[in-house]
């Protein structure tokens, strides 16, 4: 457990180009910090290079991320091997990932800058995509792996191996491997079973199985799931929603636990989750609800 963050003084704010809405914010709150006597700073960027030296060299406390769970994500990616925590501002249109809405900073920052909240650690996964035995690719990963079907509308073959061990074998759209804040994104949409954020298990969902296996299965925080792909026609390996990857005929993808964790600045207690699951079930992001 890392020690909490008594008074933070270095505080980066990071947006994704093109939100408008986003650079507006993003300008109160380095005014906000700068009349309370804090250093901060905007980085707004796709490369993020600048932002994760800074991370380096130790001069970030705290990340305040805008925008909604694809901003959280990439976020988390880059403070985790840092130890850097996020504070998520939500300008999408889900947010189950951030902390505050749009409109609540301003009531919330006076109790961040007196350290008045709580740290909440995610799982992260370590992911390897491997053909003939030749490491192509690494990855670090928050939501999940996963293996699918590309263009074509045909399923694929896949084989899950435990520690060596066959798992299963599936005929299906594709294989997701999740943390368990992966749970309750593309997981949950293929059937899987939603997880405590403080869990650190892996959650294995094949995606519209055929004459296969059609449970989700959860896995220790030890195990290692290597998945391989059995396939005549295009397959594809995306992380975290990232773009596709092409996956071959007896490629493998190696998914373990991480030994960076994400942690997330929370001002709730630890059962928000429970409390605001029923209501973001019920939302429906696309009706922009």
């Amino acid at each position: 457990m890392r020690p909490q963050i008594v008074h933070p003084t270095n505080i980066g704010i990071y947006t994704l180009p093109g939100l408008v809405e986003a650079d507006a914010v993003a300008s109160l709150m380095v005014k906000f910090f700068e009349e309370a006597g804090v250093s901060s700073f905007l980085c707004t960027s796709r490369s993020d290079e600048c932002l994760r030296r800074q991370m380096a060299e130790g001069q970030v406390d705290l990340l305040v991320a805008l925008g909604g769970d694809g901003t959280m994500l990439r976020a988390g990616r880059m403070c985790a091997p840092h130890g850097v925590p996020v504070l998520g501002v939500n300008l999408g249109h889900f947010g189950f990932l951030t902390e505050i809405e749009r409109d609540g900073w301003p009531d919330l920052f006076p109790r961040l800058l007196e350290g008045k909240f709580r740290l909440e650690d995610r799982m992260m996964l370590h992911a390897v995509h491997r053909r003939g035995g030749r490491a192509l690719a690494e990855y670090l990963v928050l939501n999940e792996v996963v293996v699918c079907r590309g263009q074509f509308v045909r399923p694929i073959r896949v084989r899950a191996s435990i520690d060596g061990y066959l798992l299963a074998a599936y005929v299906a759209d594709g294989l997701i491997a999740a943390t368990p804040t992966g749970s309750t994104a593309y997981a949950l949409a293929a059937g899987g079973p939603i997880m405590p954020p403080e869990l650190r298990n892996i959650l294995i969902v094949p995606v519209a199985p055929h004459l296969s296996i059609d449970r989700a299965i959860i896995l220790p925080e030890g195990a290692r799931v290597t998945i391989t792909a059995l396939t005549s026609h295009e397959a594809v390996l995306s992380v975290d929603g990232q773009s596709p990857v092409t996956v071959l005929d007896a490629d493998e993808i190696e998914v373990e636990a991480s030994t960076y964790i994400a942690s997330f600045i929370r001002f709730q207690d630890p059962s928000y989750f429970y409390r605001n699951l029923t209501d973001y079930m019920e939302q429906n992001p696309g009706a922009g609800t």
